[in-house]
């Protein structure tokens, strides 16, 4: 044989075993590897079908269904205002001479606010009572004269003519006489007016005049603006699809209670009642202006504040309560999610039958006591797996 011939070569029958082994540790490794993932195929199939949301549990929050009564209101952004506003201004011209009021303060009908000089309005009095004593005593002196005419003319000594002219002299006298008394009262009443008052009670603002001002009655500002705030007025709006129902909770008798709240519906500030309803629907905004009236004995509403004003128009009894957030939509309608005992989402059809802020109530779908999901939704499928969060734990 030859001697080059790959058979018959040393070397190549010393390296045949080892190749074969080689051959047959890839044949093992591959076996395995085609087990493995045939029991993790079956064992991720078993977990899918247990929890079809995945392997993990979905994180959720929930809450427990009650049963109660919940009240039904209609809520509506609205403003404060004064029952009525007083821009205080002077009703004769001078110079102000003093300020007798703190800029907010609350001051009482008839409280003095401001003085203007009174001494032009002195020297007017001095004139017109001086002018009406100069008119008195001439007619007091043509009335003398009349008696005596009437005296004469009875004996026949002077005319009747004389007689008839001295009458129309008295008359204009008495005539002077009313004139000059109404001089005296309006100097008066010009003096009466350099004491300026406030006209209502109220908080009066900021101040618009500093003294050693001249003043006019003509001036636009005036001198402050006095607001009552006890009580005061919130005037909201609600939907013309609602006022319905407000009219018809009127009609019963009774004052419907409204509340006051801030702008995030978190503190509520004051309650009052429904006072007025307006006779016409907005045509831009199709809603309708109510008032409502407050005590506001806390001083908690200020003039021109924006709230959130919450009409109770009707309360349901016993009905399932639940928070608003644990109610979703489908085309097929509105459902929730449910706790199971074992743990699992179990989606429920349920039926609205109001909402009023963070509750619901519903008409069929879901009994008290039973446990809702609020937050965590929008991973949850029928069926899947939850996790609830742990109570804190005591402390000591």
């Amino acid at each position: 044989m030859d001697a080059n011939d790959p058979i018959q070569s040393p070397e190549s029958g010393a390296g045949r075993p080892a190749l074969l082994r080689g051959w047959r540790l890839v044949a093992i490794l591959a076996a395995a590897a085609i087990l493995a993932l045939a029991l993790f195929g079956r064992s991720g199939k078993k977990g899918a079908d247990k929890n079809p949301a995945g392997g993990r549990p979905v994180p959720v929050v929930a809450a427990q269904a009650r049963l109660g009564d919940m009240p039904v209101s209609l809520t509506g952004l609205g403003t404060v205002t004064a029952l009525n506003t007083v821009t205080v201004k002077s009703r004769v011209d001078g110079q102000l001479v003093r300020v007798a009021f703190t800029e907010g303060q609350m001051v009482g009908q008839g409280q003095l606010l401001a003085e203007i000089d009174p001494r032009p309005f002195q020297v007017q009095l001095m004139q017109a009572e001086g002018q009406l004593a100069k008119d008195r005593a001439a007619y007091q002196n043509t009335l003398a004269d009349l008696k005596r005419l009437q005296g004469l003319v009875e004996q026949g000594i002077v005319s009747r003519q004389q007689l008839d002219t001295q009458n129309s002299s008295v008359a204009q006298y008495e005539a002077t006489l009313k004139a000059d008394q109404a001089q005296v009262e309006s100097a008066r009443l010009n003096l009466t007016y350099s004491r300026i008052t406030a006209p209502i009670s109220g908080r009066v603002g900021l101040r618009q005049v500093d003294a050693g001002n001249m003043v006019r009655a003509s001036d636009a500002n005036g001198l402050a603006v006095i607001a009552p705030i006890q009580p005061i007025n919130v005037v909201f709006s609600v939907p013309a699809d609602s006022i319905q129902k407000v009219l018809g909770q009127t009609a019963k008798g009774g004052k419907l209670p409204v509340e006051a709240w801030d702008r995030d519906l978190k503190t509520r500030l004051a309650t009052g009642s429904l006072a007025a309803i307006d006779n016409q629907v907005d045509p831009t905004t199709g809603t309708v202006r109510l008032k409502a009236l407050f005590t506001n004995d806390d001083r908690s509403l200020f003039p021109n504040q924006f709230v959130n004003a919450r009409l109770l128009v009707d309360t349901l009894r016993r009905v399932v309560i639940v928070p608003t957030a644990a109610v979703q939509s489908s085309p097929q309608g509105a459902f929730v999610y449910v706790v199971k005992a074992d743990g699992t989402a179990d989606m429920r059809a349920v039926e609205v039958l109001a909402t009023d802020g963070d509750e619901t109530a519903l008409k069929q779908g879901l009994a008290g006591g039973e446990t809702v999901i609020t937050d965590g939704l929008d991973k949850l499928r029928p069926g899947s797996k939850i996790a609830l969060p742990k109570p804190p734990a005591a402390k000591g």
